[in-house]
């Protein structure tokens, strides 16, 4: 049932773009990858605290920089965004799926959670430097190193079963089959994401080390995970606009096409493999080419048709103020950031300040889907009012953040650094990395109170089934 049992009627022409309600085994798994993705969250966003504050001019000197910035910035963003994104796939993957190879399933997710809590805890009990890669920055230690590997395993086991567990395919006939076509269609650049983490490893060449080296075998695979998530935000967009008003007005069809736009493009990565070796500049256009078009392409329709359902204004339930919140905020800073990259020139904090935008964009519309799908999974509805003060709080510090730097990133103030290093020299320079440190801790609050208002619905239903 849709949240919205108050909203205006929907059109005659809306399609309802949701999941029917998950049996108690699929709900069950989903729990723990809900739990997975909170902790992720919640790990990344106290190391979040160490990066604005060594980069804010005001706090950068009591701090220690150099590494210490850096080895915080590596477990922040694979917590942030490889951990939270695949643990997000886990539950959607697990509610969209038939029930078959469950225990499968429990063993991805296992697998996953023993490669997080190494990847986490190896700053503290490891000794390995870091080194920035795109995409899967690493430490260079073993304790990192095999946390990596084994969450790597158990992605590849969520993904495996998920394909086993697939629902027939077939032309949608309405919006749950078509959002069960999309998170499908989503395991087709999960798989190839895969293949290229292996096929560039197979075929490094011998002399690479060090950056070098992570940073070409994360390329090809790095480009195809955008995919997915890509597919993940377009899914939620649709699913809480019907969730607010009870409709899109948008066919099935329609959205499978945009979905097809979203993943389809990344079969152009295992060609990118069979014409040139990975380290090939042509190699790397042509992936960087296909993300465009696949990231560009189905956002706009399916943006519009879910700003369309959910006009300013629309009269809505109590349960559904939270999940407009995190449609617009995502929507407007998933456009921000996709903006800001087409003035990227040189390699400055503009391009963080794109993906930060982009990134972030598709984060609050997984947050909304969290907060919708929380009774889904046996839990109490979220606090409306804190639920809608997280993503509006969360969005504005962003947009504050992104914007610092897209001003700094014009000075040509440089990526992956801190402190003294950012060499700032004028007062335009500090005033715009200051409103990027402010913006910051704002987002981080917002982000903070996303993860205690989650807790708190967990911690209700609890005390209720107790």
């Amino acid at each position: 049932m849709s949240a919205a049992t108050d909203a205006l009627p929907a059109a005659a022409c809306a399609t309802d773009f949701s999941l029917p309600e998950a049996d108690a085994s699929r709900a069950g798994v989903a729990r723990g990858w809900l739990w997975l993705s909170l902790l992720a969250l919640i790990g990344s966003g106290a190391l979040s605290i160490v990066l604005v504050l060594s980069r804010a001019p005001q706090f950068q000197n009591l701090l220690p920089l150099a590494d210490f910035f850096r080895v915080a910035l590596v477990v922040h963003v694979d917590l942030s965004v490889l951990v939270w994104f695949v643990s997000i796939g886990g539950i959607l993957w697990t509610l969209s799926g038939s029930t078959r190879a469950m225990g499968l399933n429990r063993a991805a997710l296992a697998t996953c959670a023993l490669g997080t809590l190494l990847m986490t805890l190896s700053p503290f009990i490891g000794r390995g430097g870091p080194l920035m890669a795109n995409y899967i920055p690493v430490l260079e230690d073993p304790v990192f190193l095999w946390g990596l590997l084994i969450f790597g395993a158990g992605a590849l086991l969520l993904v495996a079963r998920s394909l086993v567990a697939a629902t027939a395919w077939r032309m949608p006939q309405d919006g749950a089959e078509a959002l069960q076509a999309g998170l499908t269609l989503a395991l087709l650049p999960a798989a190839i994401a895969l293949m290229a983490f292996a096929w560039s490893w197979l075929t490094m060449p011998d002399s690479l080390a060090g950056k070098a080296y992570y940073e070409i075998l994360f390329w090809g695979g790095g480009h195809a995970l955008q995919f997915i998530w890509t597919a993940f935000m377009l899914v939620a967009w649709l699913w809480l606009a019907s969730a607010c008003a009870g409709g899109v007005p948008m066919s099935p069809r329609i959205a499978l096409l945009c979905f097809a736009l979203a993943t389809l493009c990344a079969l152009l990565i295992p060609v990118a493999y069979l014409l040139w070796p990975a380290h090939a500049v042509e190699h790397r256009n042509l992936l960087t080419f296909a993300m465009g078009l696949g990231g560009g392409l189905p956002i706009l329709p399916v943006a519009l048709a879910a700003l369309l359902a959910v006009p300013p204004g629309l009269a809505l339930a109590d349960t559904a103020r939270p999940l407009r919140a995190a449609l617009y905020s995502s929507i407007a800073l998933f456009c921000f950031g996709g903006i800001i990259g087409f003035m990227i020139a040189g390699n400055n904090v503009k391009i963080p300040a794109h993906y930060h935008g982009c990134i972030v964009g598709v984060t609050l519309a997984l947050m909304g889907l969290v907060y919708h799908l929380l009774p889904r999974l046996g839990y109490a509805w979220p606090s409306r009012k804190w639920a809608t003060f997280s993503s509006y709080c969360y969005a504005a510090g962003q947009a504050m953040h992104i914007g610092g730097l897209m001003w700094s990133g014009g000075y040509g103030v440089q990526r992956k650094v801190a402190g003294a290093e950012q060499a700032l020299r004028s007062a335009s320079e500090i005033v715009a990395m200051g409103i990027m440190g402010l913006g910051g801790l704002v987002a981080i609050i917002g982000g903070l109170v996303f993860a205690l208002v989650v807790l708190g619905a967990m911690r209700r239903r609890q005390a209720i089934a107790a």
